[in-house]
């Protein structure tokens, strides 16, 4: 992508202060970041995902197409697995329902438009409450030059998730975050992190990689208005089933089962 349409400022300083990611290769590491898990896209590939509550799953909307067809990929053919790491996870769950943002269209290459839309909503088969897995709050627009991290899982390190704890972000112009986390095939949907008031809150979502004057940068989508609009979809979704169920009761015709 060409980042010199979204005039892109930046020094190397910025990416000098940057920490190196760091596998989680322990309970104790790993523990603050369970509520991120892998996503297992049909067998085929895989994106990371992150808790927002405990039955829902923020990640990048592309996640859910196929990079040959271009066709939306079957959501009950994608499993989340939280914590995932050497062989185990925490939780698993399979997807009930998935939401992309309506204004998502996929197009197969990297574009400002389509990274300002960049995500989706996975509702799961179950929700998962457990003490040690806690989903994440979410908060919108970090200040250029803020530090933030990223947790996510990559090419070359899909077995485990790996902590960016300290990256910079560099600018945010037409709802596309730029920031300086390394992130690779697979970090797709991983959650980007700000420390606000003693919590860790996610900022965005990790839509693409791209580079800027020789530095690799990642592109996330600002989340705010974007997610609060997914989010709505997903409430239409699911009152529209109801009542879709209702009506079948009322004709007393049997029982009706639909399809989410």
């Amino acid at each position: 992508m060409a980042l010199s349409i979204m005039a892109v400022v930046v020094t190397s300083a910025a990416f000098a202060q940057d920490a190196h990611l760091r596998r989680l290769s322990t309970g104790e590491d790993a523990k603050a970041w369970e509520a991120v898990g892998r996503l297992n896209i049909g067998g085929t590939g895989f994106c990371t995902g992150a808790l927002i509550a405990p039955n829902m799953v923020l990640t990048a909307a592309h996640c859910l197409f196929d990079k040959e067809t271009r066709a939306r990929i079957d959501h009950t053919d994608v499993e989340f697995l939280a914590g995932w790491r050497d062989g185990h996870a925490s939780a698993y769950r399979t997807v009930r329902r998935a939401v992309v943002h309506p204004d998502y269209s996929y197009a197969g290459h990297v574009n400002p438009e389509g990274v300002r839309n960049d995500l989706a909503l996975l509702e799961l088969d179950h929700p998962i409450r457990d003490g040690k897995i806690r989903p994440f709050a979410t908060t919108a627009r970090p200040r250029r030059g803020s530090q933030v991290a990223v947790v996510s899982y990559g090419k070359g390190r899909s077995e485990a998730p790996s902590l960016q704890e300290l990256c910079t972000v560099m600018a945010q112009q037409e709802g596309v975050l730029v920031t300086s986390c390394s992130v690779d095939s697979g970090s797709s949907g991983a959650p980007i992190f700000l420390m606000q008031d003693g919590q860790v809150h996610i900022v965005s979502v990790v839509s693409a990689k791209a580079e800027f004057e020789g530095e690799a940068v990642s592109l996330g989508t600002s989340l705010g208005a974007p997610l609060a609009k997914l989010q709505a979809e997903m409430t239409a979704r699911k009152d529209t089933l109801s009542s879709r169920v209702l009506v079948g009761k009322r004709h007393q015709t049997g029982a009706k089962f639909v399809t989410p």
